[in-house]
């Protein structure tokens, strides 16, 4: 039933214009879509928002709907977070700021001006999701959807060479020297898929075809996309089609990781100019309805000659900033203190058990 397509369904072909435009595609992409929002977010009148959820939901009677509701505990909750784990970014202040490293199972969304690391942290993620779990790691695979051309395989060569460096100099036990075996940089490699997207067409197809390939590669804990700004600036001047698209485009990416076995979604976002009365800044691009999109945001950012990244939204965690710096070997801590940048404080979960993976 939820695998029904728009473009399947008995509805008018200017309805389906309409859904297809505003980036619902299938049944499920209708899953928690009020008539009132497909109105607005389609440009439907009511009874055909009533009509295009009525044929793609096939909608069950009030007793198979309630039958169907999954009833957890704030006990489920709690352990499902535990479970899932997180990726460490091998800058150890980082990963303290965030409580372990990025969440599995949430969207993070990291933002900066070009040059200042925001895919070399990419990367260094799609490196780190792959250490064995007996060093601290997921032993995961990760997904790279690349849509301005900037990922290099050679610099994803360097970072994985120095992660299973890092990990041989770790090794103590015979659980860790097998695991070595297996964790190579030709393993690394055939760990990341990478997924090339020349514009937002293409983007909206392979997140639409995304869900059957986590299905058909479970071991895919992490999903990079770099970046979510570049196709919408450059190549969509319709700002209410671009809005509806972003919207529909964040709703799936939350269910993409929300999902039982989600993965760590991470998203790059580009800097633009905000100007105001008296005074201009830069802040994350796409606007402020996309500005909700992503469970957490960080902020890369230069202070003179060093950099910093800030967490600057985080529904566990409190804002905070630490330096980084990039090297030959990848994402690293910076050689400066975090107590050189006092506008910010330490971050809560700097108590919780740190990853063996940590530089």
């Amino acid at each position: 039933m939820m695998l029904r397509t728009v473009c399947s369904s008995p509805l008018a072909p200017s309805v389906k214009v309409k859904l297809i435009t505003a980036g619902f595609h299938t049944a499920a992409d209708l899953t928690d879509v009020q008539p009132l929002q497909l109105c607005k977010a389609a440009g439907l009148s009511q009874e055909e928002a009533d009509e295009v959820l009525r044929t793609l939901r096939d909608d069950p009677s009030p007793v198979q709907r309630r039958a169907a509701v999954q009833c957890l505990t704030a006990l489920d909750l709690l352990h499902q977070e535990e479970t899932r784990g997180s990726i460490v970014t091998f800058c150890s202040e980082l990963d303290t700021v965030l409580g372990g490293g990025i969440p599995v199972g949430r969207t993070t969304e990291i933002c900066g001006a070009p040059g200042v690391g925001k895919t070399q942290l990419c990367v260094q993620l799609a490196v780190d999701v792959q250490i064995p779990v007996c060093f601290g790691g997921l032993g995961g695979e990760a997904v790279f959807v690349d849509t301005e051309g900037g990922f290099v395989v050679e610099r994803l060569v360097g970072v994985a060479r120095a992660a299973v460096e890092h990990c041989a100099a770790l090794a103590e036990d015979q659980e860790q020297r097998g695991a070595l075996e297996s964790f190579t940089v030709e393993k690394i490699l055939s760990g990341v898929f990478l997924m090339r997207c020349h514009d937002y067409v293409e983007l909206l197809a392979e997140l639409h075809l995304l869900p059957d390939f986590l299905k058909k590669h479970p071991q895919v804990r992490l999903v990079v996309i770099d970046s979510m700004a570049f196709p919408f600036r450059h190549e969509l001047e319709d700002l209410s089609q671009r809005t509806r698209l972003l919207s529909g485009f964040a709703q799936k990416l939350t269910r993409l990781a929300s999902a039982q076995h989600g993965p760590a979604v991470v998203l790059t976002n580009q800097m633009t100019t905000k100007v105001s009365s008296s005074q201009s800044r830069l802040v994350p691009a796409l606007g402020e309805i996309w500005g909700h999109a992503a469970t957490q945001k960080l902020i890369l950012h230069w202070e003179g000659a060093q950099r910093f990244v800030s967490l600057y939204k985080s529904s566990s965690h409190k804002d905070a900033t630490v330096p980084y710096q990039l090297t030959a070997e990848g994402f690293r801590d910076a050689t400066v203190s975090v107590s050189s940048f006092p506008s910010r404080s330490p971050a809560a979960g700097s108590h919780s058990k740190r990853p063996r993976t940590e530089h």
